[in-house]
């Protein structure tokens, strides 16, 4: 009799439990900061610097990533085919983290008003969908690019503070002009800018989304089959709640037969905490 009684309330404290365990995770979600300083390194994706020029090739990128900052350890894969159109004229992107590993510790989980350290079940991120137009090509003048980017909310683990589980989309013009080129060597020297609007989706009842500014100013240099790229990019939202993230980031590309190995580094100055390390592979047809 003991047995069954012990047995009944076992199961009886599993049923009372798991909705406590629901409803202390459904309660937190109004305590949840929609800003890049309160999320995962993933959740606001910047926008990336492409010299006002698109590429005529087939592209297939994967990438993997490392992001440290104090209290945060963050692994990712992320994938991104790009589709040239119209003979380079215009393009589209598909990209996304195909999955990611995180371990924070206690004090950032409760910063960011999450509820594990890390993820019992396995964490993808948001795809995010680039429509890309090559606006103006002149050596004279400058190349200019318009970009239209939407970031679903695809992403897993809102209670972890990973992906905002809301959409997001932005706006941009690249901008870029050749400074100095040697065709024996295939060196050159490159300038780059970018400007545009970036809005995303909040939890604030009375303010629905964070309307931002992005920006970038740039250089790259090109000899032989190497190219570095050096950026400093950022956004501002209106509200100050940890929305103005700001990035220095290098790029150095080898290229060998249409294929690519890629290094980048970034650093996070302000609202953005992360260093992160990359390594990819490029291919392209």
């Amino acid at each position: 009799m003991k047995t069954y009684l012990l047995i009944w309330l076992f199961f009886l404290g599993l049923c009372i439990s798991q909705p406590v365990h629901a409803a202390n995770w459904w309660d937190k979600v109004p305590l949840l900061n929609y800003s890049p300083r309160y999320f995962g390194p993933n959740a606001f994706p910047f926008p990336e610097l492409m010299g006002g020029e698109l590429s005529s090739r087939w592209e297939v990128e994967v990438r993997g990533e490392y992001h440290k900052m104090p209290g945060d350890k963050t692994k990712d894969v992320f994938a991104r085919l790009y589709i040239p159109i119209a003979k380079g004229r215009a393009g589209v992107t598909l990209s996304g983290v195909f999955q990611e590993w995180y371990k924070t510790s206690p004090e950032v989980r409760d910063e960011r008003n999450a509820v594990e350290t890390k993820s019992p079940i396995p964490c993808h991120g948001d795809f995010i969908l680039g429509c890309h137009y090559q606006v103006l090509k002149s050596e004279k003048w400058v190349d200019i690019v318009a970009n239209a980017t939407l970031r679903t909310a695809s992403g897993g683990r809102l209670c972890d503070a990973r992906y905002t589980d809301a959409a997001a989309y932005w706006f941009d013009c690249n901008i870029g002009r050749t400074l100095w080129q040697d065709p024996l060597t295939s060196a050159s020297l490159r300038v780059q800018g970018m400007a545009g609007f970036y809005c995303w989706m909040t939890n604030d009842l009375k303010h629905r989304q964070n309307d931002a500014l992005c920006y970038g100013l740039g250089v790259q240099g090109t000899f032989r089959s190497f190219s570095l790229d050096v950026d400093y990019s950022g956004i501002k939202g209106y509200r100050g709640d940890g929305d103005k993230p700001m990035i220095i980031r290098s790029k150095l590309n080898y290229e060998l037969k249409k294929n690519i190995i890629s290094f980048r580094y970034k650093h996070g100055i302000q609202d953005y905490l992360y260093n992160t390390i990359s390594l990819a592979y490029i291919r392209c047809f």
